[in-house]
C-alpha cells in the first residue's frame, strides 16, 4: 500500500515497517482515535489462495479472544477490495531475537522475569485453547518499558477448530520445533512448552541449541539429538534454572511441564538458596510405544525356556553351521581369485557416480572393476554435502579394469562470514549480497546518527559465517533526521511546552512579557512558528505572558541626605530669626538646650527636624536626636505627582537648614 492511503475510511497508512511470508505489516493513523496502530495486510500474491485466507482470518479470530497485557491486542478485522487486513496494537521496541544479540548475556533475574510474561500469555491462550504453534523470539515484542508483547497467531490452532486437518507440513519454525511436530504429528499445548524451553535455552546462551545444514537436519535434532546443557556454556548458571529447560524440552511430551502456569512457578523459584544443591532433571523412563518397531517372534517350538542340554545343542549347531559356510566361502574366495588373474584386463566405462555418498560410489566402482583412487573434497552450491561432485577421469571414459578413479566430495555450499554493514549504504549492500544469494529484507527508521539510506542495524550479527542462499538477512536503514511540522503552542502552558519538546526530543527555551491580551502563563509568541518543519534536537524559543502590565503608583518616595554641623559653642537665648510659625518648636528646643549635660567635656547639640510631603506636617516632628559631631541624615519624603516637599532643621532652637525638594524625574 501507498504511504497515505486511507484504508476503509479510517486508516492512514504511514509506512511499511515489516515482511513476512504470509502479510507485510504497515504502521498507521487510526483517523478516529487519534493512535498509532500496526495493520498486517495479506500478501497480494495470497488473496487468490483460499487456505492462506483462511489461516489469516484464522488469526485475527484467535487473537481477538485474547486480552492480556501480554499478547498484542487486535483491534479490527477488514476487507477492503479484496484485501484482507488485520488493526492490531503497535508496540514501540524490538522483538526478543534482537534484544538477545543486543543486550546478551542477560541477567539471570532479568531472563525469568522475560520468561515468566511469556508465560503468562501463553497460559491465557491455552486457558482459551488456542495452540501458537510458532512460538518462537521472532514472534515476542519486548516494548520501550521493557513489557513483553506476543504476537503473531497466523498458524495458531484452536483445538476445538475440526475444520482443520493434520498435514505433514511443519508450519512452526525449524529451530523451535518440538519433536512431535518434526516427525509429523499434531501440535499441543505441550509443543509451545517445548518452544518455550527453546527460548529459554536461547536467551541464557545467545544461540538456538540446534544448527544444520538444512531445515530437514535440524528437525531430526529436535527428536534424536539431546539438549546441549546451558551450564557446559556458563557454569555459573544454577542447576535448578538448567533444569527448568530440560523439564521443558523432554523429548516424550509426558515429562514436560504440565502447563505454562507450572513452568512459570518453576522458573520464578530456581534462583533461590533452597535450590542451590538440587540435582540434575531427567525424564522418567518409559517405554516409546509411538515408535514404529521390529519385533522379532519366535516359533511356536521356541515359545517354552529351553533346558541346558538343548541350549548347548542348539550353541553347537550355530559353530557347526557358522565353520560350514566360512569354509564355502573360502572356496568360492579361491574360485573367483583365479578367475582374475587368468584373465587379460578388460576395458571398462566410468560410471555416473554424481550425487552418490562416497560409500555408494566405492561400492558402484568396485560393481564395474574398478578401484578407489585420490578422494578430494571442494565446496559445490548445487550438489549435497558428502556427495560425488564428479570422478577423475570423468564418468563415460573408457579405463582397464581394476584402474583406480579419483573422487570429488561436495563440501556443501560455502559459507560466507557476513561483515559489518552498519553505516553503510543499504542498496549497495543489498546488490552485493543478492548477486552472492543472500535474501535481503529491509526495514525503515528515523535517525540523527545516520544520512538517509545508511545501515544502523543488521540483525544476522557480523563474524557469523552462514550460508548466503539459506540465509535471509535484514537491514534497518536510516531515512535521515525525523521531520516534523512545528505545532501552534499558543495558549499552551509552560508545562504543555516542555512536554512538546521532550516528545519530540526539541530544546526549549523561555522568555517573559507583559501581554494585555494573554493571560498570565501562557503563551504569547514561539519561533519557529507553526507549520514550520523542524527536525529532532532543534531549539525552539517560547515567550511567556506575565500579565497586564501594571500601573504606575500615584504617589512617588525618594530621599535626600544632609550633613547637619556640630555647633561646639551652644547658646540659651533663642535665635532672632526664628520665625513665627517655629516659636513654640523653638522654644522647646531651647528649653532642652538649656537642660543640655555635657560629657566627657564635649557639649551636644539638640536637633529637630520637620518635613512636609503627602504623610508628614511641617509643623510635627519628624525626628529629634543629640549630635557632638557633624552628623549625615537620612530624609525620606512621599509625594504626588508633580508636588514639591520641604524640610526645616532646627539646632538647640536655631533654624539652620530648611529647603523646597523635588521628586527625580
Amino acid at each position: 500500500m501507498e504511504t497515505n492511503h486511507i484504508l476503509s475510511g479510517r486508516y492512514k497508512i504511514i509506512k511499511p515497517i515489516g515482511e513476512g511470508g504470509m502479510a507485510n505489516v504497515y504502521l498507521a493513523d487510526d483517523l478516529q482515535t487519534k493512535k498509532q496502530v500496526a495493520i498486517k495486510v495479506l500478501r497480494m500474491d495470497l488473496q487468490s489462495n483460499d487456505d492462506t485466507k483462511r489461516r489469516f482470518q484464522r488469526e485475527a479470530r484467535a487473537s481477538r479472544k485474547l486480552n492480556h497485557p501480554n499478547i498484542v491486542k487486535v483491534f479490527d478485522i477488514g476487507e477492503e477490495n479484496g484485501m484482507s487486513y488485520i488493526v492490531m496494537e503497535y508496540v514501540v521496541g524490538m522483538d526478543l531475537k534482537h534484544y538477545i544479540q543486543k543486550y546478551f548475556p542477560i541477567p539471570y533475574q532479568k531472563v525469568i522475569d522475560i520468561m515468566s510474561e511469556i508465560l503468562d500469555a501463553v497460559q491465557v491462550a491455552h486457558d482459551h485453547d488456542i495452540i501458537h504453534r510458532d512460538l518462537k523470539p521472532q514472534n515476542i515484542m519486548i516494548d520501550n518499558h521493557d513489557h513483553i508483547k506476543i504476537m503473531d497467531f497466523g498458524i495458531a490452532v484452536a483445538l476445538h477448530d475440526n475444520s482443520l486437518t493434520q498435514t505433514n507440513t511443519l508450519l512452526g519454525s525449524v529451530h523451535y520445533l518440538s519433536p512431535e511436530q518434526a516427525k509429523g504429528g499434531m501440535a499441543t499445548k505441550q509443543s509451545d512448552i517445548y518452544a518455550l524451553g527453546i527460548i529459554l535455552y536461547e536467551l541464557l546462551t545467545g544461540k538456538v541449541p540446534f544448527e544444520g545444514e538444512s531445515a530437514v537436519s535440524i528437525a531430526i535434532k529436535h527428536f534424536q539429538s539431546e539438549i546441549p546443557s546451558v551450564q557446559k556454556f556458563d557454569p555459573r548458571i544454577p542447576q535448578a534454572l538448567e533444569n527448568v529447560v530440560l523439564h521443558a524440552t523432554a523429548k516424550n511430551p509426558k515429562d514436560r511441564y504440565l502447563s505454562a502456569k507450572e513452568m512459570k512457578a518453576d522458573i520464578q523459584t530456581s534462583l533461590q538458596k533452597s535450590r542451590a544443591n538440587e540435582a540434575k532433571y531427567l525424564p522418567a523412563l518409559r517405554d516409546d510405544l509411538d515408535e514404529t518397531k521390529i519385533i522379532d517372534v519366535p516359533a511356536k517350538s521356541d515359545l517354552t525356556t529351553p533346558d541346558k542340554k538343548q541350549s548347548r545343542k542348539l550353541a553347537f549347531l550355530k559353530r557347526k553351521r557358522f565353520w560350514l559356510w566360512a569354509g564355502i566361502l573360502g572356496l568360492l574366495v579361491i574360485l573367483i581369485t583365479g578367475i582374475v588373474i587368468g584373465s587379460a584386463k578388460k576395458d571398462v566405462t566410468i560410471p555416473d557416480l554424481s550425487g552418490m555418498s562416497q560409500t555408494q560410489a566405492e561400492s558402484t566402482l568396485g560393481d564395474n572393476h574398478l578401484q578407489v583412487g585420490d578422494v578430494a573434497q571442494q565446496h559445490d552450491d548445487n550438489v549435497q554435502k558428502n556427495r560425488v561432485i564428479k570422478t577423475i577421469p570423468n564418468k563415460g571414459m573408457v579405463v582397464k579394469e581394476n584402474s583406480r578413479v579419483g573422487l570429488l566430495i561436495s563440501l556443501g555450499p560455502k559459507k560466507i562470514e557476513v561483515a559489518n554493514y552498519v553505516g553503510k549504504n543499504y542498496t549497495d549492500v543489498a546488490k552485493t549480497l543478492k548477486k552472492l544469494g543472500f535474501t535481503v529484507r529491509k526495514t525503515t527508521v528515523t535517525s540523527n546518527d545516520y544520512a538517509a539510506g545508511q545501515i544502523t542495524k543488521q540483525d544476522v550479527p557480523d563474524g557469523k559465517k552462514v550460508i548466503p542462499r539459506d540465509t535471509i538477512i535484514t537491514f534497518t536503514v536510516s531515512t535521515g533526521e525525523a521531520v516534523i511540522n512545528m505545532r501552534d503552542l499558543t495558549n499552551y502552558t509552560q508545562k504543555s511546552v516542555q512536554d512538546y519538546a521532550n516528545e519530540n526530543g526539541l530544546n526549549v527555551s523561555f522568555s517573559s512579557a507583559y501581554s494585555d491580551t494573554v493571560e498570565k502563563g501562557l503563551v504569547i509568541s514561539q519561533s519557529p512558528s507553526a507549520g514550520t518543519p523542524i527536525s529532532r534536537e532543534a531549539n525552539i524559543k517560547v515567550s511567556l505572558s506575565l500579565g497586564k502590565r501594571p500601573v504606575k503608583p500615584a504617589t512617588t518616595t525618594f530621599s535626600k541626605t544632609l550633613t547637619i554641623p556640630y555647633n561646639p559653642v551652644t547658646t540659651s537665648s533663642t535665635s532672632a530669626s526664628t520665625s513665627s510659625s517655629t516659636q513654640s518648636s523653638s522654644t522647646s528646643s531651647s528649653s532642652l538646650s538649656s537642660s543640655a549635660q555635657s560629657s566627657g567635656g564635649v557639649q551636644e547639640n539638640h536637633v529637630t527636624i520637620f518635613i512636609q510631603d503627602s504623610t508628614h506636617n511641617i509643623n510635627t516632628v519628624y525626628k529629634q536626636f543629640p549630635i557632638t559631631q557633624d552628623t549625615q541624615v537620612n530624609l525620606s519624603f512621599t509625594v504626588k505627582q508633580n508636588e514639591s516637599a520641604y524640610y526645616r532643621i532646627v539646632r538647640d532652637g536655631e533654624l539652620i537648614m530648611s529647603d523646597e525638594v523635588q521628586a527625580p524625574q
